[in-house]
């Protein structure tokens, strides 16, 4: 099931500075724009993940290379080996240095790449923030996300139609201080509270790490056995808590609901241990990330937000209309 970009209605459940360079669009390595005079060889764009190696980036890096080679732009995609500021602060300030003529960013943290990002806009480089923001993003041309807010209360909405009795329910995330991540568990967070009949048991932080979201999920399941519903705010998170789900031998008595669709979602879908998926548009986050750049360097007007839609992906769609949601490992 797939919603637009506009307003949600839901109505069924159904990471060091090491680098990872990736497949370029439109050939070319040649370094560094001059902030917006594209040159024989069209524009380079740099995109910087939030993590290398997460299919929901891999995704919008095949997004953003379509987009770029239909305009006759180049790419060059580099991400840190952890969802961490500190790791990909060093990237950032390289490529200042080399100076692109625009800049896709997935910023780790809300105040922590804020300096950096901004002295890359000071340096003439057009900034789009793709997927999450920063606390002041007014340097960026435009912003691009998915209604993480929205997604999150589908994915409640999601474990309320599976056990409309109530329960106990808990909410697996990254770390505090991502923008979407955050907004995904307020908008759960928010709809468990409008219906008494449930009781949430919090939000627990995994870090990114699979290992880690087992295990909290094997305690929580522990000390809470009548837990029925778990929201897994991201991939990392969803991926970890089918792991913990299945060391508690708690298939099929607890709902789960992650967020993001790559293939060990998916699997985990098809083997029951997850129940629904809420699928992003990451490719068409980094389409729109390439447009509203090159707009910017053109001169052209850009939309200063832009929000994506989601699919909430089932096993009763996941060969239907649910498969064009799944996320790409590969471009």
């Amino acid at each position: 099931m797939k919603w637009n970009r506009k307003a949600i209605s839901i109505a069924a459940l159904g990471a060091s500075a090491a680098l990872v360079l990736a497949g370029c669009a439109g050939g070319g390595d040649d370094a560094g724009g001059d902030g917006g005079s594209g040159g024989d060889d069209g524009y380079e764009i740099a995109f910087v993940q939030g993590v290398a190696g997460d299919e929901f980036y891999i995704s919008m890096q095949c997004g953003i290379e379509e987009a770029a080679e239909a305009a006759g732009a180049t790419v060059k995609v580099q991400g840190p080996e952890k969802f961490d500021p500190t790791l990909q602060k060093p990237i950032v300030d390289a490529l200042v240095a080399s100076k692109p003529d625009a800049l896709l960013i997935a910023p780790t943290d809300v105040t922590a790449m804020q300096a950096p990002i901004q002295a890359a806009a000071d340096a003439g480089i057009k900034v789009v923030l793709v997927d999450t923001t920063l606390e002041d993003p007014s340097m960026a041309v435009s912003q691009i996300a998915s209604d993480n807010e929205g997604g999150g209360a589908a994915a409640f909405e999601a474990i309320q139609a599976a056990h409309p009795d109530g329960g106990k329910v808990l909410v697996v995330s990254i770390d505090p201080g991502i923008s979407t991540s955050d907004a995904r568990a307020e908008g759960f967070e928010n709809a468990v509270a409008e219906d008494s009949k449930f009781e949430s048991l919090g939000i627990e932080y995994s870090h990114n790490e699979p290992a880690e979201a087992a295990r909290i999920v094997t305690a929580a399941l522990q000390a809470n056995p009548d837990i029925v519903g778990i929201f897994a705010a991201n991939l990392f998170a969803a991926e970890g808590t089918a792991t913990g789900i299945q060391q508690a031998g708690k298939q099929g008595e607890v709902t789960v609901v992650g967020f993001d669709a790559g293939p060990a979602q998916v699997e985990a879908l098809r083997n029951d241990i997850v129940q629904a998926l809420v699928a992003q548009e990451p490719a068409t986050i980094g389409k729109d990330g390439v447009a509203q750049a090159l707009a910017a360097l053109e001169g052209d007007a850009n939309e200063e937000k832009i929000q994506t839609g989601f699919t909430v992906i089932t096993k009763e769609n996941i060969d239907t209309d649910g498969a064009d949601a799944v996320y790409k490992s590969t471009c």
